[in-house]
C-alpha cells in the first residue's frame, strides 16, 4: 500500500486521531501514546500490509514498521494532521494503569528517541576517528583528527544541552528553556571551576560525599561538578523546571507571562541545580555505575550470558531503554561502559538464524522477508528478523537467544568495554576502541560477533528446520485472513503474517457457486499482486455486471468489513472464503456499498450479502474486478475453477477437493 493508505489504516486502527496523545518514531517503530489502548485494534493492525507487529510496552502502543519507518512517520504526520512535529497537544495524561517501570521506560525512551539518530552518527564518527588513530592513519595533533573528533565528540560533550531540549519537550516545556539550562551546566567557567585548585572549605568531611567548595551562590556552598556528557542531572533539572514553570504560569499575570515565566524558571532552576540537583544526581549516577560495575565484576561471563540470553526479550518489550540510560551514566562516571557491550552479540545470533532460514525455507514469501531482515540485522536492526521471521516460529527465536548468550559470554570473558554510543551491528566495533586502540577487547568483540553468527546459523540448521515452514492452527489462519481484508487488497501479505499457513488436515470436498453475475477472470490477471500471486489463496475473479454479491456457500459470516468492500465467509464444511469487491475500493470509505448481513449470521447459497453501486465505483476511477478467494487453500488438495466466460449467480464456480 502507498504510505498514505497505510497511514490512514494505522490512525484508524489505533482508535482515530482523537485517541492519539502523541506519536514519535525510533529506528523501526511508530511509538504512540494513546488515551485508551482498548480502542486500538491489535489484530487488524498486525494484519496490515506494511506493519510487522504491534507491541504494548512502557505505556506506549508501538507499531513495528521496519526500516522505512521514517518515511511512514512523515506521511502519517501529514495524513493525521498532527501538530508539533508529529505530536498532538499533550493535554491528556492517563498514568493510572502504568507501573513505575512503565513510567521509567516511557520517560527514557521519550527523551532519548529524538536524539538516537544523531547520537549514533556522532558516535560512529568518534569511533572511526579512534580507529584511524590506532592504525596510525592520523596524528593526534593533526587538523583532520581534531575536526573529526569535534564532530564526533560535540554531541556527547554538550549532551546536557541536547537532552535539555528533548527532556523539555517530554515534560511540556519550551525546548529553548531546556537548552539554556543544559548550556549553563556546560558553561566554560563552571566546567573550569570543577578542577580549580582554590578551595574555600570542604563539606561532608570524613564521608564518601566529601567535596571541596570552590565557590558560593549568595553565601550558599556550591559543590562543583563536571556536568559535560552527564545524563541524570539535566533530566532531573528539567523535571524540576517544569514544576517551576507550572507554578509561575499560575501566579504571573497573562500580560507579562511571555518573558516573566522563563525569567522565573531560569532564575530558580539553574541555582537549585548547581546547589542541590546536580550534586545529588551525580552521586546517584556514580552509585548506579558502581552497583552495575559491581555485578559485572562479580562475573563478567555470567553477566554476559544473562544479558545475551534475554536482550532480545528486552527489545520486544522496549525495556532495553533502561540499559541505554545506565550506559550513558557509566560513560559519564567511568569514561566507559561494560554493560551494553554485552548485548552486541544478539543481533549477530539473530542474523545467523535468519540466514539459515533463508536456506531452509521453501516458501518464497518467507525468503522475501528473511533476506532484508538478514541485511538489516548485520547493521544491528533486529526487529524485522524478530517480528517477521523468528518470533512467530518460536524455536528459531529461542535458538538465537542461546547463541546470543554464548556470544555475550565471550564478550564478558574478554571484558569488552564501549567508550561511546555509535552505530549498531558491525558499526558498533569502533565503540570498543579506546585509548589503547585495537586491544584484546576489540578483538574479543569481533570474535564474539563471528561466533554468535556461526552458532545461530548452526543451531537453526541442526535443530530448527522443522519450524521454518511449520503450519499454525486453522483458527489462526482464518483470523489472519479475515483481518487482512480490512486493509484492502487483502493484506495477509504483511511481514508479520506472510509465513502463516493453514494446518495440513484436509477438509471435505465442496463446491462453491458464483456470488456475482459477470465475466470470469483468471486470478493471475487481477491487477493486484497480492491476489494475482496467489499469496492470499487460490480462486478466481469476476468482472461484475451487476452490483450484487450473494453467498457462494452454506455457512456463516465470519467478518463484515465496515467499509462494505469485502466480506469473509466460512462454509459448514470448513471452506474459508473472502470476496473482495474491486481494487483499492477501501478508499471509498463505504460510499456506494450496503451490507445486508452481519458477523456471525448463518447464510445459505444465493442469499444476498452486499449491494454496491457498480457505476459509481467505476466513475470514481476504481477497478471493479472482484476476487473470490479460498483463504485456506492449503486445506485442500486442489482448488479448481470450473467456470469461464459469462457466469450468473448460483452457477458452479470452484471445485474444492
Amino acid at each position: 500500500m502507498a504510505y498514505e493508505d497505510l497511514s490512514r489504516e494505522i490512525i484508524a486502527d489505533v482508535g482515530g486521531k482523537d485517541n492519539v496523545i502523541s506519536v514519535v518514531h525510533c529506528t523501526t517503530r511508530l511509538r504512540f501514546k494513546l488515551k485508551d489502548m482498548k480502542k486500538a485494534n491489535d489484530d487488524k493492525l498486525k494484519a496490515t500490509d506494511g506493519v510487522i507487529s504491534v507491541v504494548k510496552s512502557g505505556g506506549q502502543y508501538q507499531v513495528v514498521i521496519g526500516n522505512n519507518v521514517a518515511d511512514v512517520y512523515d506521511t502519517l504526520v501529514k495524513v493525521g494532521g498532527f501538530s508539533g512535529g508529529g505530536s498532538v497537544p499533550d493535554d491528556y495524561e492517563d498514568t493510572s494503569n502504568m507501573s513505575l517501570a512503565d513510567k521509567f521506560i516511557d520517560l527514557i525512551s521519550g527523551i532519548f528517541n529524538p536524539i538516537l539518530g544523531p547520537m549514533c552518527a556522532a558516535g560512529m564518527i568518534k569511533g572511526f576517528n579512534a580507529m584511524f588513530l590506532a592504525f596510525g592513519w592520523e596524528a593526534q595533533n593533526s587538523g583532520t583528527y581534531i575536526i573529526l573528533n569535534a564532530i564526533g565528540d560535540s554531541l556527547f560533550y554538550f549532551l546536557p544541552v541536547i537532552l535539555g531540549i528533548s527532556a523539555a519537550k517530554k515534560f511540556g516545556m519550551n525546548g529553548y528553556l531546556g537548552a539554556t539550562i543544559g548550556a549553563a551546566l556546560c558553561y566554560p567557567s563552571i566546567v573550569a571551576m570543577a578542577s580549580s585548585k582554590t578551595t574555600l572549605f570542604t563539606v561532608f568531611k570524613g564521608t564518601i560525599l566529601q567535596a571541596p567548595i570552590h565557590m558560593t551562590f549568595l553565601g550558599i556552598p556550591v559543590i562543583s561538578m563536571n556536568y559535560t556528557s552527564s545524563v541524570i542531572p539535566i533530566i532531573l533539572s528539567i523535571w524540576f523546571a517544569s514544576k517551576v514553570q507550572k507554578l509561575a504560569k499560575k501566579i504571573i499575570p497573562d500580560v507579562v507571562k511571555t518573558f516573566l515565566v522563563p525569567f522565573m524558571v531560569l532564575l530558580i532552576t539553574i541555582p537549585v541545580t548547581f546547589i542541590v540537583i546536580g550534586p545529588v544526581a551525580t552521586w546517584l549516577g556514580n552509585a548506579i555505575a558502581a552497583a552495575v560495575s559491581g555485578v559485572y565484576n562479580f562475573s563478567p561471563v555470567i553477566a554476559g550470558i544473562l544479558m545475551g540470553a534475554f536482550w532480545q526479550v528486552f527489545v520486544i518489550f522496549g525495556v532495553h531503554w533502561g540499559f541505554v540510560a545506565v550506559m550513558m551514566t557509566n560513560i559519564a562516571a567511568l569514561g566507559y561502559d561494560p554493560i551494553l557491550g554485552l548485548s552486541l552479540a544478539a543481533s549477530f545470533a539473530q542474523t545467523g538464524v535468519v540466514l539459515a532460514i533463508i536456506f531452509q525455507t521453501k516458501d518464497e514469501k518467507t525468503r522475501s522477508i528473511a533476506i532484508p531482515a538478514f541485511v538489516s540485522g548485520i547493521f544491528g536492526v533486529t526487529e524485522p528478523a524478530i517480528y517477521g521471521v523468528t518470533l512467530e516460529r518460536k524455536k528459531p527465536f529461542i535458538l538465537s537467544c542461546i547463541a546470543s548468550a554464548i556470544g555475550a559470554g565471550i564478550i564478558g570473558f574478554f571484558q569488552v568495554k564501549v567508550f561511546q554510543m555509535a552505530g549498531m551491528g558491525i558499526f558498533s566495533i569502533p565503540d570498543a576502541i579506546g585509548k589503547n586502540g585495537f586491544d584484546t577487547g576489540v578483538y574479543g568483540l569481533i570474535l564474539a560477533m563471528v561466533i554468535a553468527t556461526i552458532l545461530g546459523f548452526a543451531f537453526q540448521m541442526l535443530f530448527g528446520k522443522n519450524s521454518v515452514d511449520a503450519p499454525i492452527t486453522e483458527q489462526a489462519a482464518l483470523a489472519t485472513a479475515t483481518n487482512a481484508g480490512t486493509d484492502d487488497a487483502a493484506t495477509n501479505n504483511s511481514a508479520s503474517s506472510a509465513n502463516v499457513k493453514p494446518e495440513v488436515s484436509y477438509n471435505k470436498e465442496e463446491k462453491l457457486v458464483a456470488p456475482l453475475n459477470g465475466q470470469v477472470v483468471p486470478l493471475s490477471e487481477v491487477k493486484d499482486e497480492v491476489f494475482s500471486s496467489g499469496s492470499m489463496g487460490k480462486g478466481v475473479a469476476i468482472e461484475p455486471q451487476e452490483g450484487k454479491v450473494c453467498s457462494p456457500l452454506d455457512g456463516e459470516v465470519v467478518m463484515v468489513f465496515p467499509t462494505g468492500h469485502a466480506i469473509g465467509l466460512k462454509s459448514t464444511s470448513g471452506a474459508e472464503v473472502m470476496i473482495h469487491i474491486g481494487m483499492d475500493t477501501v478508499e471509498l470509505d463505504g460510499k456506494g456499498f450496503t451490507t445486508l448481513v452481519k458477523k456471525g449470521q448463518s447464510i445459505k447459497k444465493g442469499e444476498s450479502l452486499i449491494k454496491f453501486d457498480l457505476e459509481a465505483i467505476k466513475k470514481a476511477g476504481f477497478e471493479t474486478t472482484t476476487p473470490v478467494i479460498v483463504t485456506n487453500s492449503n486445506s485442500y488438495h486442489e482448488v479448481n475453477a470450473v467456470a469461464n466466460g459469462t457466469i450468473t449467480i448460483g452457477d458452479p464456480l470452484l471445485d474444492l477437493k
